[in-house]
């Protein structure tokens, strides 16, 4: 079976599942774990349990470069076979990159593409909630042409609990609708900060991205990231919520791949 694993700043996200794309499972490991190719090895033998045994190929996206390297020995170890790494020169992944240098494009921004020219409508703007927050416009060919970042909610939870030393430690969860814009205390003050500061900010990129690429034709949104699920009810500009869209796009470029990894011998 495949292992498809999204490395990302603050996760490592992982799928089995056969080659045809259906996911068996999925783990998560902190990507500040991986401290070394030994690390990295002993957090994916106790992670997967049984499933390494099944493991027989894998595919990686990461836009950690420190930890790729660590994640590709711990893999051969494993399976014996080394893994599929998207961004090396020869991985296909299908599609074009319509930026200024596509070198600078992430990896999983890339996969996402991949996968929403798989299982979704296009053109369309990909929309993922994870260490940061990231916009991406893709053509209806599939084609990459841009998008946005800005900076997470963790990471801006993170960034002003240490720059205000009175404010206190706020943990995310799920948010109601009827949550007040105006907090009465502290905590309700930095909750509607979160939710609606953050549901404000992606109607307006949204708003002004579709109205920059014209406005006349439907632009759907769709939301993937681990944190997708505690915004994307509160934003009806979102169309689609797809969590497995970056596994989804590794399973696609392996599918592509598996041709000439077989006929060098991989």
């Amino acid at each position: 079976m495949l292992l498809a694993i999204d490395v990302g700043n603050t996760n490592l996200v992982l799928a089995l599942g056969d080659e045809g794309g259906a996911i068996e499972s999925r783990w998560r490991i902190e990507t500040a774990a991986i401290t070394g190719a030994d690390a990295c090895e002993e957090a994916l033998r106790a992670t997967l349990g049984d499933a390494v045994s099944r493991t027989g190929d894998a595919i990686i996206a990461s836009v950690v470069p420190d930890v790729t390297p660590r994640l590709e020995a711990a893999i051969k170890a494993i399976t014996g076979t080394p893994p599929v790494i998207v961004g090396a020169p020869d991985v296909d992944l299908g599609i074009a990159v319509n930026i200024d240098i596509p070198a600078q494009a992430g990896a999983d921004r890339l996969v996402n593409a991949v996968g929403a020219m798989a299982h979704h409508h296009l053109p369309a703007i990909l929309l993922d909630f994870g260490t940061a927050t990231t916009l991406d416009l893709v053509a209806e060919d599939g084609t990459y042409e841009g998008g946005i970042i800005a900076p997470g909610v963790a990471l801006s939870i993170e960034a002003l609990e240490r720059a205000a030393a009175q404010l206190p430690r706020l943990e995310l969860r799920s948010f109601g609708a009827d949550l007040p814009v105006l907090g009465k205390n502290t905590v309700a003050a930095m909750e509607t900060g979160v939710l609606w500061g953050y549901v404000g900010m992606i109607e307006g990129l949204l708003r002004r991205l579709r109205d920059e690429q014209g406005g006349t034709s439907p632009l759907p949104a769709i939301a993937t990231g681990g944190l997708a699920g505690l915004f994307a009810d509160h934003l009806p500009d979102i169309d689609a919520v797809d969590p497995d869209l970056t596994i989804r796009g590794l399973f696609e470029i392996y599918a592509r791949n598996r041709g000439t990894r077989r006929a060098e011998g991989n």
